[in-house]
């Protein structure tokens, strides 16, 4: 079961000449946004931290201190809108959160000011990481109903957290089933079932793509024990503003042609479905992982986004997944956190 590998490697002139813009790359950030949460002051606050990059790269000191000072200043005159967002039950972990991001913010401020870029970075990465944390607990219930002719596919009504040791060393990825519930279902139920075990990669393009899951034997995807027949994922793809994922349609066949998945295929580790070159619906269990390059693969301009379905990111093990080539294979790979989040059908 092969990709249209041929879409990046013919891009046309005016698409190779547009700017990159702003896409965001950072796997810890496209999980944070992707989250069905309502929070409007919170992920403003967010946002206003991670888009310091750019001044931090040209080094624009100044701008980052007022930067920082405008984050200081929303969190204090919006902190009690904020802690409201939160369910009552909440309330004291919320403001425990609020409370270290304070003196995180302060950190973060005193490392502007000193002008010291790795003490910066850290600062913000702790930051963002206890923002993220409360964000976090502002998921409600799964947020919409799956349509009822896919009820016999497992789905994952949540996110979990997967090991993959491979032959160079462990990669872990969150699987986000808030935007890929069936999708992220059937990788998750088939990574409980030992089905990646020992499986090699059967692909392995150059600042392109890993793939696997091919299982041994003539089939090309899982067989269901039950009913003897190869199980079939449908293409599955969320748009930002809109309620459910869109299914077994191209953003080409919707007239989308400058769309956004939810979750984008824009930085190295993203996880991705593999279907035909025929079909939209013959997804199975082969899955591959996007390798990243700037030059070759631009965040927003890739043409895999609106093809393919993305459903998760790796987010620790990138110098393994540096190291990976078509001689290296899938040890074993194991569910370490959010397995209760798997349902095997409606």
């Amino acid at each position: 079961m092969s990709l249209l590998l041929g879409l990046l490697v013919a891009l046309p002139p005016a698409w190779a000449a547009l700017p990159q813009g702003n896409a965001v790359t950072d796997p810890a950030a496209l999980l944070r946004n992707a989250l069905p949460i309502d929070a409007p002051d919170l992920q403003n606050l967010q946002h206003k931290i991670e888009g310091t990059s750019d001044d931090l790269r040209a080094k624009r000191w100044p701008a980052l201190e007022n930067s920082v000072r405008k984050s200081q200043a929303l969190l204090t005159t919006r902190q009690g809108p904020i802690l409201a967002s939160f369910k009552q039950q909440d309330h004291v972990t919320a403001d425990e959160l609020l409370g270290q991001l304070n003196g995180q913010l302060q950190t973060l401020a005193a490392a502007a000011e000193a002008q010291d870029r790795d003490r910066f970075l850290e600062a913000r990465r702790t930051a963002l990481t206890t923002i993220g944390t409360a964000e976090d607990l502002l998921v409600g219930p799964f947020p919409y109903t799956l349509p009822a002719e896919y009820d016999d596919l497992p789905r994952l009504l949540g996110r979990a957290t997967v090991q993959l040791t491979t032959t160079k060393g462990d990669l872990t990825a969150v699987v986000d089933g808030y935007n890929a519930p069936l999708t992220a279902g059937a990788f998750v139920d088939l990574v409980q079932r030992g089905f990646y075990d020992g499986l090699p990669f059967i692909r392995a393009e150059d600042f392109y793509v890993l793939q696997t899951g091919d299982p041994k034997g003539p089939e090309e995807g899982f067989i269901d024990p039950q009913t003897k027949l190869e199980r079939k994922v449908p293409l599955e793809i969320k748009v930002p503003g809109q309620e459910t994922p869109f299914y077994n349609q191209t953003f080409e066949d919707l007239g989308m042609f400058k769309a956004a998945p939810e979750l984008p295929f824009s930085t190295k580790g993203t996880l991705g479905w593999a279907h035909s070159d025929e079909g939209l619906a013959d997804g199975s269990s082969q899955f591959f992982l996007f390798l990243f390059e700037p030059e070759l693969t631009p965040a927003g301009l890739n043409l895999i986004d609106g093809r393919y379905a993305a459903f998760g990111y790796v987010v620790d093990g990138f110098d393994v997944l540096e190291e990976l080539t078509a001689d290296d294979g899938i040890v074993k790979a194991k569910v370490v956190e959010g397995g209760s989040n798997l349902q095997p059908h409606a």
